[in-house]
């Protein structure tokens, strides 16, 4: 009887074991499967946050003008997904036309709380309560160049290959909808195969022949920066100025060699940034190849006459133009941060890092961006955004506002 009793018991607990292991598997792929239904949350008024612009709402309306041009293009049938709520574009475009209307006439900081609060549904990105979005910070860098090679100039800028396909599945199944493009070549059996990593490109010794040179620069590290930032600024030595800008990739997955760094001993964890990576490669010309190569990724760029430019074809505004994975969260819209920023003047880090909060639009993408708990702030050019770009990796929120139905 009392064995009998025991087998009971224990098949109990191993029931319980069971159940709850169960309940983990099921609560942890459901929080892995992120889609655009379950990207953002839309909250009730208790939750939402006390908007508060710290630039005074300047240069917002330049960059409100740039979604609506990219609202006004789009057929009036596409949607947009807020959460598991779907909105037409003409809706977007009249949530921008109504915050327009309150930048044009003055509003006071109360007043335009009081129109979001009454006009407006919040919607924050699906965090858990310990983990935040993690804020990291994009500019347009400024490099010397020259359109011929020299000694002094050796390094190409490629333009796109003219063996590199561009796959996009959808075209093959219905099931393929919404995967991302893949980039391939034929080999030499006609057979569709990754396109050429980092290494695999710098090691053909003719690939100017398959991708003619954009302009030449200094040194490897500065075409690296200048592909991680996706568009950039060159001086030539004739005075003139010519603007580049990301026009496709290899394909291959973007891996952070300031991670590679930090896992390797090589920079402290607090103490990564752009600058100290710059400066760690200049002290180790004998670990470039290694360290550069680690992230497979690679850009192929083209002339542009104005700029810089978003994923979505219009500019991106200093301070007011994010980057996020753009098949999660609604392209253009309306947004609210709170993270930190360097102060203009005090550019000292983290000594003169603040609590920041502001207004932005969602005009861009970009390779390292992935997933609903990840932004990048365009910063502009210039030192103050160099330094910000360069040193932004803060946690904090983000939300996305539209007019109720």
């Amino acid at each position: 009887m009392n064995k009998k009793f025991i087998f009971k018991a224990l098949a109990a607990v191993i029931l319980v074991i069971l159940i709850h292991i169960l309940i983990i598997i099921f609560y942890t792929e459901k929080e892995i499967k992120i889609t655009r239904q379950t990207a953002l949350v839309k909250l009730e008024l208790s939750e939402y946050p006390i908007f508060m612009d710290d630039l005074k709402l300047k240069g917002l309306t330049d960059s409100l003008e740039q979604s609506l041009k990219y609202y006004n293009k789009l057929p009036k049938t596409r949607t947009f997904d807020f959460g598991k709520d779907s909105y037409d574009v003409n809706h977007l475009i009249k949530s921008l036309e109504n915050f327009s209307l309150l930048l044009s006439n003055n509003s006071s900081d109360s007043e335009i709380r009081a129109n979001i609060i009454e006009n407006y549904a919040i919607y924050k990105t699906a965090d858990k309560a310990e983990t935040k979005v993690l804020f990291t910070g994009y500019y347009e860098p400024a490099y010397k160049g020259s359109l011929v090679k020299t000694k002094e100039y050796p390094i190409p800028l490629y333009t796109v290959p003219d063996d590199l396909l561009k796959i996009d599945l959808s075209l093959f199944s219905d099931k393929f909808k919404g995967e991302r493009d893949l980039f391939a070549r034929l080999n030499k059996d006609n057979q569709v195969v990754p396109y050429y990593d980092r290494r695999g490109i710098n090691n053909i010794k003719d690939f100017e022949k398959r991708a003619v040179p954009l302009v030449w620069l200094e040194n490897r590290v500065d075409r690296f920066f200048l592909e991680i930032q996706g568009s950039g600024i060159i001086f030539l030595r004739d005075k003139s100025i010519l603007r580049v800008h990301y026009s496709s990739k290899n394909g291959r997955a973007y891996q952070s060699i300031g991670r590679y760094l930090i896992a390797n001993g090589e920079i402290a964890k607090e103490n990564m940034s752009m600058q100290a990576i710059k400066a760690w490669l200049k002290k180790n010309p004998d670990k470039l190849d290694t360290v550069l190569s680690y992230n497979t990724s690679f850009v192929f760029f083209k002339k542009e006459i104005d700029g810089p430019f978003g994923c979505l074809g219009v500019k991106v505004s200093p301070m007011r133009s994010i980057a996020t994975d753009t098949s999660l969260f609604p392209k253009g819209a309306l947004c609210f941060i709170k993270t930190k920023a360097p102060s203009k003047e005090n550019l000292q880090f983290p000594q003169g890092w603040e609590d920041y909060s502001g207004f932005v639009f969602n005009q861009d993408t970009g390779g390292a961006i992935k997933g609903h708990l990840r932004a990048d702030l365009f910063y502009g050019n210039g030192e103050y955004a160099e330094l910000g770009a360069g040193q932004m990796n803060h946690r904090g929120e983000l939300y996305f506002l539209v007019l109720k139905k």
